[in-house]
């Protein structure tokens, strides 16, 4: 996806030599909601920005009123913008040549989200190059990296929301490894059917994923030909089985529950399968909830068209926020997924 926006002067972290007015395309990895003044809104983790350009300053606009962000060129971290409702600067003093600013969304917004105004710089810009690999994540607070650079399980207050960079949970750090364009559909809490706790009833993974933004039932998926990931990494489970069933909800015992999950995930991947036809799947489970996840595998695997594999993870530490991944256990994690990639011989 590209977008191009113009926008105004603004103050600088250096003075620049030229005028820093020459609009460059943005690549966006993950789905945002193209607003009419050209701007981009996001909401989903892990969602980043790249331009290309030959210059010595570029020009970066948003608005991300409760996130982090970080900035990088040519990647050199710039910056973390922490709850910044206007972000308008320049990073200026760049060596002459060829250069690419990123800019990535690390904490998670269940609500709200940002709002991307552009790159611009004060040389000549050129469209960045597609990443031939595209790799999809879909899952919970484990795929978000939910508090995982806390060195606390207590985590009071806004400390989850500070805490939480999802460009260091697995998903990132596996995408970079095979330098693959990557979407994260994750949302902390939230399972196949059922929730933490049973909470927010009738909502679901499977319910907010078509959603452009998870807060935004207004604007849903669209067919994208540029979007066709040869791998889709779905993890989901956790929610549906940490937290035993409350009377009142609909499942009358944990079996019913069981075969409830296994309908739902069987059905939610056929979906992504018609999406992605090419794609590989991989789900993963914990202990707790793995053999379910192999069930559902079994249904799937009855069509031969469907390609689908099962990795089972444990021995975590838990050392983050609420007993979640600590970034040492993403890089476990991505270990495992390297290892089935490479086994599988899903690129070259």
């Amino acid at each position: 996806m590209r977008l191009i926006l113009a926008f105004a002067a603004l103050a600088t972290l250096g003075a620049a030599p030229a005028p820093v007015n020459q609009l460059v395309p943005a690549h966006i990895g993950g789905r945002v909601i193209e607003e009419a003044d050209g701007s981009a809104s996001f909401g989903w983790p892990g969602t980043y920005f790249e331009g290309r350009f030959r210059g010595t300053a570029v020009r970066v606009r948003f608005e991300a009123p409760q996130e982090y962000m970080r900035l990088s060129v040519d990647g050199d971290d710039k910056l973390v913008s922490k709850r910044t409702a206007e972000f308008d600067t320049t990073v200026s003093g760049l060596s002459e040549g060829e250069h690419v600013v990123r800019l990535e969304k690390l904490t998670e917004s269940q609500g709200g989200g940002g709002r991307f105004l552009g790159f611009s710089s004060n040389g000549q810009p050129f469209p960045v190059k597609t990443r031939a690999r595209q790799i999809e994540f879909i899952g919970d607070s484990y795929t978000v990296g939910y508090g995982n650079t806390s060195a606390t399980h207590t985590c009071p207050g806004t400390m989850v929301h500070d805490t939480t960079d999802t460009q260091q949970a697995f998903g990132p750090l596996l995408a970079r490894r095979f330098d693959a364009d990557y979407r994260i559909n994750a949302y902390s809490g939230f399972g196949i059917v059922r929730n933490y706790g049973g909470g927010a009833v009738g909502s679901s993974l499977p319910v907010i994923y078509p959603r452009l933004k998870p807060d935004d039932d207004k604007h849903l998926e669209i067919a994208d030909r540029a979007w066709q990931p040869q791998l889709v990494v779905i993890n989901l489970g956790t929610n549906d089985f940490s937290t035993p069933l409350k009377s009142g909800e609909r499942w009358k015992s944990d079996t019913e529950l069981k075969s409830d999950y296994r309908g739902r995930y069987a059905e939610f991947v056929r979906g992504r399968h018609k999406a992605y036809p090419r794609a590989m799947f991989i789900l993963m489970g914990s202990d707790q909830f793995i053999d379910q996840v192999r069930q559902v595998a079994s249904l799937l695997q009855r069509d031969p068209a469907l390609s689908v594999q099962v990795v089972r993870f444990g021995e975590l530490d838990l050392a983050g926020c609420d007993w979640h991944p600590s970034l040492v256990d993403h890089r476990k994690l991505a270990d495992l997924l390297d290892q089935e990639i490479k086994r599988l011989r899903i690129w070259p």
